[in-house]
């Protein structure tokens, strides 16, 4: 599977953002998806995961409310809609996919390149 996500920029904080991952491969509809991002300095974390069985997702506290996860397997798409968006969400964003879904970055095999996302006070 690969992978190439895009859909970021720089919003006001309060604003919303949708973030698109774009996938090829012939069995993406087996994969679970998920959204991580990278602060400077800081380390990958979890942002939300979706699994292959639309209806089941995972969020972080972090985001939870405000963010959703959704995909469509016929298009090979996965999206973020981000709304109310805070300073603290400026971050690369990453999308990835796995036979299985967890939180943890190392549990996903393939990875897009990244979007920026930066959130103005």
């Amino acid at each position: 599977v690969q992978l190439q996500a895009s859909g970021g920029g720089l919003v006001q904080a309060g604003g919303s953002l949708r973030l698109s991952c774009a996938a090829s491969g012939r069995t993406f509809s087996s994969y679970a998806m998920a959204w991580f991002r990278q602060a400077p300095g800081k380390e990958r974390e979890f942002v939300a995961a979706i699994s292959w069985k639309v209806g089941t997702t995972y969020y972080a506290d972090s985001v939870k409310g405000r963010f959703t996860i959704s995909r469509d397997n016929a298009k090979k798409m996965v999206y973020l809609q981000m709304n109310s968006l805070k300073p603290e969400d400026t971050a690369v964003y990453y999308c990835a996919a796995d036979v299985r879904m967890g939180r943890g970055s190392r549990e996903y095999d393939y990875w897009g390149q990244g979007t920026q996302v930066t959130v103005s006070s």
